[in-house]
């Protein structure tokens, strides 16, 4: 046996050149060579306890995934890592491995983790460039399982279940399906041909997926179980978007990440034949720390805008986006105004009057800055507005990236089925059953905006626990 790679860096992701993917929607990271591959897999010590495997929330073998790359046997890597994952290539670039499978990785002591994250996307894209084979369709049991949206939670269940013979129906109330994976998640972070390959894996195992089916309108869930669906998983994910109730959020040009990012990544208004209208060029503020935020910047400066402000009121430090996506914003050019607060949106119905309290155009905000105080119940300092710092800010478009809430049309339309007081559905955590017979949730719905791959641990949860109901 070799000896493992010592080197305390990782291999580096090769990207985009800052000055031209700026003005791009093309992917920013570029991809492992199969060389840099199993490189960057000899670091791994091949841990006997596996604290990494425990790190991951839907618990992959990561250990043997990486022996199979360290071996050369890439499609082999692969195989072990969709065991345990419907959705390999959008988990190698979207999930928040420093904070969960790298966090624990025992290279990461003296040094920087394994690149666990780089491994899987390499793996990943190179069985769907390469293998043209389509899966093989479990023998079915002629059960039927409903799944309510298509995002990670719903796909991941989807799958599970059809593995175990289930005949599986997704609905999305979308066009298009793959959930915040297709509207939220933009071009040049992940790549819509990579989801759509995915969401086909699936229909090749006997997934049908329908779309433009809004559950709660086209059907309810309790007329689902009418049409024969045994179960019901609900993964309708977090859409409803949070705002900051200031004056001046109804001017034209103040748009929830949300909106913004659908109109951008799902209808496609950055290509000049979309017929979705978006604002472009001027001046951008967005109001947020998170991902969400760091997309919504950087879509706006690939959409040509001439500044962007990122508007936080805590400090860097306590930024919630990932690391490598602020760099990647920072090294781009979007501006980060920390510990600033908006206090008033303010714009003009005519050039006469550039305050006007009607619904007009924005021309800027009012802002204050802010100080840290003691941690809040989260742990983190809370902060203070410091009073007489009062300050105005010139822009002509603001996005408001504050988190997002479960819509309440399910709950609303679907008797027995308890919520929690931010319209989070209330479930077993265990097993992801809700108060309702044979209603299972998880993802986003239940827990708020949180990561793609805690929506699709949620998801395996689900699907184990129906396949144990289903099996009484």
């Amino acid at each position: 046996m070799s000896k493992p790679n010592m080197n305390p860096v990782k291999n580096p992701m090769p990207a985009q050149d800052p000055k031209v993917r700026a003005h791009n929607f093309s992917e920013v990271a570029l991809g492992y060579t199969a060389e840099t591959a199993v490189d960057e897999a000899t670091r791994c010590l091949g841990c006997k306890n596996k604290p990494c495997v425990a790190g991951c929330p839907v618990n992959i073998e990561i250990p043997d995934f990486i022996q199979k790359i360290k071996d050369g046997d890439f499609e082999a890597a692969y195989q072990v890592i969709s065991e345990d994952s419907s959705l390999p290539a959008v988990c190698g670039r979207v999930c928040p491995q420093e904070s969960q499978c790298e966090k624990v990785c025992i290279r990461g002591i003296k040094g920087e983790p394994v690149g666990i994250g780089r491994l899987e996307r390499f793996a990943a894209d190179l069985h769907n460039s390469e293998v043209t084979e389509k899966p093989v369709v479990a023998a079915g049991s002629g059960r039927k399982v409903a799944i309510v949206g298509s995002g990670p939670a719903g796909l991941t269940c989807a799958g599970d279940l059809a593995r175990k013979g289930y005949k599986v129906t997704v609905f999305e109330a979308l066009h298009t399906a793959g959930g915040v994976l297709v509207y939220g998640i933009p071009e040049f972070r992940l790549p819509k041909a990579i989801v759509q390959k995915e969401v086909d894996n699936l229909i090749d195992m006997g997934v049908e997926v329908n779309t433009n089916m809004v559950i709660g309108k086209t059907l309810t869930i309790d007329e689902l179980f009418e049409m024969g669906y045994e179960a019901v998983f609900v993964g309708s994910g977090a859409g409803l978007p949070m705002f900051l109730g200031i004056p001046g959020e109804n001017f034209k040009g103040v748009y929830s990440a949300n909106e913004f990012l659908t109109r951008s990544n799902l209808m496609k208004s950055y290509r000049g034949d979309s017929n979705t209208p978006i604002m472009k060029g001027g001046r951008v503020a967005v109001i947020g720390g998170g991902n969400v935020a760091m997309d919504a910047a950087r879509t706006a400066l690939r959409l040509g805008a001439d500044e962007v402000n990122i508007v936080y009121r805590r400090s860097e430090a306590e930024l919630p986006a990932r690391h490598e996506e602020v760099e990647h914003a920072k090294e781009e050019g979007v501006n980060f105004k920390i510990l600033t607060n908006p206090v008033e949106i303010y714009g003009y119905n005519n050039p006469d009057d550039r305050r006007d309290p009607k619904n007009g155009f924005v021309t800027g905000m009012r802002c204050i800055k802010m100080e840290l105080g003691e941690p809040d119940e989260q742990g983190r300092r809370r902060p203070i507005a410091i009073p007489g710092s009062e300050f105005d800010m010139e822009t002509d478009t603001v996005i408001v990236a504050l988190g997002t809430l479960p819509n309440p049309l399910i709950k609303s339309t679907t008797k027995g089925l308890d919520v929690n007081k931010r319209g989070g559905i209330i479930v077993e955590e265990a097993t992801g059953l809700t108060s309702k017979e044979g209603v299972f949730a998880g993802g986003d719905v239940v827990t708020g905006a949180a990561t793609v791959i805690s929506a699709m641990g949620a998801g395996k949860v689900a699907a184990t626990a129906i396949d144990e109901y289903l099996s009484k």
